[in-house]
């Protein structure tokens, strides 16, 4: 590979960050509850640029973005077979994930929030969630790939 998407990897970091995210939640927030909303940042992300175009970019953009998840498993302290184990559960998830944001726009309001609380168990905040996502989705929309890539978008 001779690209680079660690702006990509950042920019979804960032999102995954957001502060907002994680009020209401019944209790503390784990790294786990932080790689689901950075799993779902990046399963929508991929819903709106999947097409046969950028398909080798996405695989691409794919692999990275999970060699990097597994370089930050292994930082936290997890050993080979757990990271083996927990890389398989994260990649499950998010090929979870993609299945359900596949058909996202012919879901009616009801379904998505029942999409989404089912990846946000720790939190009490669906309705925020929902409109969240939503406008993620709408300003992603507005973009090209490319612009990601390079990071130009600031969002």
């Amino acid at each position: 590979m001779e690209k680079s998407y660690i702006h990509l990897y950042n920019k979804l970091i960032e999102l995954a960050r957001n502060k907002d995210l994680y009020k209401n939640f019944k209790k503390q927030d784990v790294f786990s509850d932080r790689l689901t909303f950075f799993l779902l940042h990046f399963a929508i992300f991929f819903k709106v640029f999947k097409n046969k175009d950028n398909k080798k970019i996405l695989q691409e953009i794919y692999d990275f973005i999970f060699r990097q998840l597994e370089l930050s498993i292994r930082e936290i302290g997890y050993g080979d077979q757990s990271i083996n184990k927990k890389m398989k559960d994260y990649i499950n998830l998010f090929h979870d994930m993609i299945d359900k944001f596949h058909f996202w726009e012919d879901l009616k309001k009801e379904q998505k929030q029942e999409i989404i609380k089912n990846y946000t168990l720790n939190s009490e905040n669906n309705p925020f969630y929902l409109d969240y996502f939503e406008n993620f989705l709408n300003s992603l929309k507005k973009n090209t790939l490319n612009s990601y890539i390079k990071s130009v978008i600031k969002s």
